[in-house]
């Protein structure tokens, strides 16, 4: 493929996963007035949005063998429309199981579909070896940088048109993302049928599973998870607990995504220079330290512009690395379910992170321990990383 190609590649997925991702990035929003307006209460909806972080992770590694047996194209293509569907519905609950169903099942299941594991795979199909780290750090801004644009407009919508409408909103907005497909997927292809000398997806899996390097892998992005979804699901209300304004949080939000797009980028060259492992390790080490200074400083807007713009830049640039660490390990031809898995024990933490803030909240009204137990894992994190070895364990050969 030609330079123009890669560029045209990583583009349309960038901005494939810019759709699925910045609504997504930006749940914690509709906490306050989802509650306001149905009196569900902070911890059934903490646990809808808790069960959203782990189906999203959990559907990541079975998109991820559909799009290895069958082709990137028709995963991404019923991903978006299962997207549109569960967003459409979910303003018509008022329920805490309509809730789990709607916002916690089915967004969840077309958003994990349409994410990192197929994007990434999808993009790695037609994108030479030496281009793919820098282009894994473009894609992964595009879900950053549509946190960026819709975490503000998501509650001026809020503001204007209320909850409900602000999600029906988005919905149309996802449809836009289908005709990206196209261009996306053209060269993509499913496997060929023939036997596969290596033992084929069970085998990769397995072998996987039993090495120590991915499970440390595991472990650390667990952390991870934890940290990104208690913050989208809780940061708005840990700004209205300071005593300022919606705003501080849409605009934090947003300079979350902002600054995650330096990140990714960042991360994404780094890949190419030093070994992933220490990438990660920095990453994870950098946001104990941050979070400590949060706790330690006075809780105005500047405080939060500042803390946004630190843990920001670590955001989901872990993404690059770690998709790339999974490649040197194991080789592209399982990479999107390899990734996936790993992607789900991401968001074992996020499930975690959702949940266990919510339940922090409602018995002391506050988030201090969830704050104090971010930096034990963070620093757990860094130090997890360290042993693991990036030599090639599996060379995979190409279907």
């Amino acid at each position: 493929m030609n330079h123009r190609g890669v560029w045209i590649t990583t583009l349309m997925a960038s901005s494939v996963l810019m759709i699925s991702m910045g609504s997504r990035q930006s749940m914690g929003l509709y906490v306050g007035p989802l509650n306001t307006d149905t009196g569900l209460g902070i911890v059934a909806i903490s646990l809808a949005m808790a069960i959203n972080q782990f189906v999203w992770g959990a559907v990541q590694p079975i998109a991820g063998a559909f799009a290895d047996k069958y082709g990137p194209r028709p995963v991404l293509f019923y991903g978006l429309l299962i997207l549109v569907i569960g967003s459409a519905l979910t303003p018509l609950i008022s329920s805490s199981w309509g809730l789990i169903i709607t916002l916690g099942l089915i967004t969840a299941m077309g958003s994990g579909a349409c994410s990192f594991s197929v994007l990434l795979s999808a993009a790695a199909q037609r994108i030479p070896a030496e281009s793919r780290g820098v282009a894994s750090g473009i894609i992964n801004a595009g879900g950053s940088f549509g946190q960026f644009v819709f975490a503000p407009i998501i509650q001026k919508l809020i503001q204007w048109v209320g909850w409900m409408g602000s999600m029906w909103a988005m919905a149309a907005v996802t449809l836009l993302a289908i005709p990206l497909l196209n261009r996306l997927t053209s060269d993509t292809h499913a496997p060929a049928k023939a036997p596969d000398p290596e033992g084929g997806l069970k085998k990769a899996v397995s072998d996987a599973m039993r090495n120590p390097s991915y499970l440390l892998l595991h472990l650390g992005f667990f952390t991870c998870g934890f940290h990104i979804a208690f913050l989208v699901t809780h940061l708005p209300t840990e700004v209205g607990l300071c005593g300022l304004s919606p705003a501080v949080a849409s605009w934090s939000l947003a300079i979350i995504g902002l600054a995650n797009i330096a990140g990714s980028l960042y991360a994404g060259s780094c890949v190419n220079l030093y070994r992933s492992k220490y990438v990660l390790a920095v990453m994870y080490g950098s946001r104990a330290v941050l979070i400590a200074l949060y706790l330690a400083a006075p809780k105005t807007e500047w405080t939060f512009y500042a803390f946004a713009v630190g843990l920001g830049f670590t955001w989901l640039a872990t993404v690059p690395p770690t998709a790339a660490l999974v490649g040197k390990l194991f080789g592209i031809r399982y990479l999107a379910t390899l990734f996936g898995l790993t992607l789900l024990s991401h968001q074992i933490g996020g499930f975690l992170g959702a949940y266990l803030g919510g339940l922090v909240f409602e018995a002391n009204h506050d988030y201090q321990w969830m704050w104090w137990a971010d930096i034990a894992l963070s620093a757990m994190a860094a130090f997890i990383n360290l042993p693991i070895k990036e030599a090639p364990i599996v060379k995979m050969k190409a279907a």
